[in-house]
């Protein structure tokens, strides 16, 4: 069973990976940083749309962080 905790563990490290900034990551997607540092914190997950982008943006796939690539 795929659980949100794990997905938003790879999203994090996805993020923590990534060369951009909170800042960056967050005016690519039109979002507050603060925003941004929400994901990081397991206080929030970004809504489909933006969790999209958010893939786009890191250049890795959705698959990859929902869990579903074996």
């Amino acid at each position: 069973m795929i659980t949100l905790t794990e997905i938003q563990k790879r999203l994090r490290e996805e993020i923590r990976n990534s060369k951009l900034s909170q800042r960056q990551i967050a005016e690519k997607l039109g979002i507050n940083p603060s925003t941004v540092s929400k994901y990081l914190c397991k206080d929030k997950f970004p809504a489909l749309d933006t969790f999209a982008n958010l893939c786009q943006i890191l250049d890795v796939s959705s698959d990859d962080i929902l869990g579903l690539n074996k």
